[in-house]
């Protein structure tokens, strides 16, 4: 009677059920008083096939059915979805655990959550990192993302003024960075340390 008491308290508190050493010594004092048994009875199974008919009779009692694969599902699909948006475990693993009791299953231990959690905010995080990267460096048309487009017919110049088509624009930015961004190229010293040509005015 203590045991099946204990489970059914504690799974309506938790959610789960949990390791019997898992349970606060003021917990089992306060339900072995209430159920008015003795002093000396203490919170143990005898056999594992009666905690397992213990377990049975409190998920019929709370209405939750027994199914970790599904659980798991859930718990994957929500935090996947959730972590484009959110980044913090916590609030990953309290949406999963919102989905999963209205799907009225019994929950997975705590750990089960906070490794998935980790796991695929993991994932998603690089994805996105990922996607960022090809939208700014990636080859061929991908390069059109970040910079505009001339109009019809513009004809657009490379650093020194010479006009080029669009497809050597981006090489001759390359070739010359100072350039393109309006600076002088760098001096070099000419005979006896005076300047040479590309730095003087």
């Amino acid at each position: 009677m203590l045991m099946l008491m204990l489970m059914l308290k504690s799974y309506q508190r938790m959610g789960c059920f949990p390791a019997l050493e898992d349970v606060p010594e003021m917990v089992v004092d306060f339900v072995r008083r209430q159920v008015e048994l003795p002093e000396g009875t203490l919170p143990a199974y005898r056999a594992d096939r009666t905690a397992k008919h213990h377990r049975g009779l409190v998920r019929k009692r709370v209405g939750v059915t027994y199914d970790q694969a599904r659980a798991r599902r859930i718990v994957e699909q929500s935090i996947r979805k959730e972590a484009a948006a959110k980044n913090r475990p916590a609030d990953l693993i309290n949406i999963a655990l919102e989905k999963v009791v209205e799907a009225g299953l019994e929950l997975a231990g705590f750990s089960t959550f906070d490794k998935m959690a980790s796991k695929i905010r993991t994932e998603v995080n690089a994805s996105i990192c990922a996607g960022i990267h090809d939208r700014m460096w990636g080859d061929g048309g991908d390069d059109d993302h970040v910079r505009p487009r001339p109009y019809e017919g513009q004809r657009r110049r490379a650093p020194g003024g010479a006009a080029v088509g669009d497809e050597n624009v981006a090489a001759a930015h390359r070739a010359a960075p100072t350039q393109a961004l309006g600076w002088s190229a760098p001096s070099r010293p000419g005979p006896r340390g005076r300047p040479g040509r590309a730095g003087r005015r």
